[in-house]
């Protein structure tokens, strides 16, 4: 009987459909709450790392953009207003919850040109050389399968297109490190008082520290086929964006 990998969810080991179904149930008890709590738990500063996603992606009017990830639809909303009119936004996720948190909010934000498409990061159900950019905010450590995910990926990009991803880093400064480890030692107790749930939150920060550091996601980016590969620390690499490009020819 052929045996399956592994992969983690937090600190535990199981099958690829359990983290499947895991995944999912950690972010429909928090769709509701979920920008509360980012805002709370990063002081605010994901705002400010998401615009610099935008500033980094070179998109322009007129493009078509996959927000791998894209939720409750803050990234969408900000690629929105960089596509213009005759542009698009794809927002892709497999969470039902936080894409209809995502979808009320565009819409009341009158944002057409976004549309919406429920799958996995792993089988995308879209045609080769399809978007001008690709971004994923803080999702990618929330993939089953990472390296499926970055090829798939790779191959609804367009040639010379790129795939932007904003995620949780490790901070190379020792110091620093000690000091984000005891603040996310908070982020479960907040979360149990801000959402009513505490339990999601010890998943994030589980999630967070079995992460690929920089230098090894930035390898997985090269191993699937990207080039131009780099990335650039922010908060002393609390997060990271990573930004590599689909090979022209």
């Amino acid at each position: 009987m052929t045996q399956h990998p592994e992969v983690n969810f937090g600190y535990k080991k199981v099958s690829a459909e359990e983290k499947t179904e895991l995944v999912g149930e950690v972010f429909k008890r928090v769709a509701q709450r979920y920008d509360v709590m980012n805002d709370l738990m990063s002081l605010g500063t994901h705002r400010l790392f998401k615009r610099m996603v935008i500033q980094m992606s070179g998109v322009r009017p007129g493009h078509r953009v996959l927000d791998l990830a894209g939720g409750t639809g803050d990234m969408s909303a900000l690629f929105a207003d960089a596509v213009g009119a005759e542009g698009s936004v794809v927002l892709t996720d497999l969470n039902a919850d936080m894409m209809l948190v995502g979808r009320d909010r565009l819409l009341d934000l009158g944002l057409a040109q976004v549309q919406f498409c429920r799958a996995p990061a792993e089988a995308l159900p879209f045609a080769d050389d399809s978007f001008d950019c690709a971004c994923i905010s803080f999702g990618l450590r929330n993939f089953t399968d990472k390296d499926l995910a970055l090829g798939e990926l790779l191959r609804v990009l367009k040639p010379g297109a790129a795939l932007v991803v904003l995620e949780f880093s490790k901070p190379e400064n020792p110091a620093l490190n000690v000091a984000y480890t005891a603040f996310q030692a908070l982020w479960p107790g907040a979360g149990q008082v801000v959402a009513g749930d505490a339990q999601p939150y010890r998943y994030l920060v589980e999630s967070i520290r079995v992460h690929p550091d920089q230098r090894a996601l930035k390898q997985m980016f090269e191993d699937a086929g990207f080039v131009d590969v780099g990335y650039d620390n922010l908060a002393g690499g609390i997060a990271a964006i990573h930004r590599g490009s689909k090979p022209v020819s």
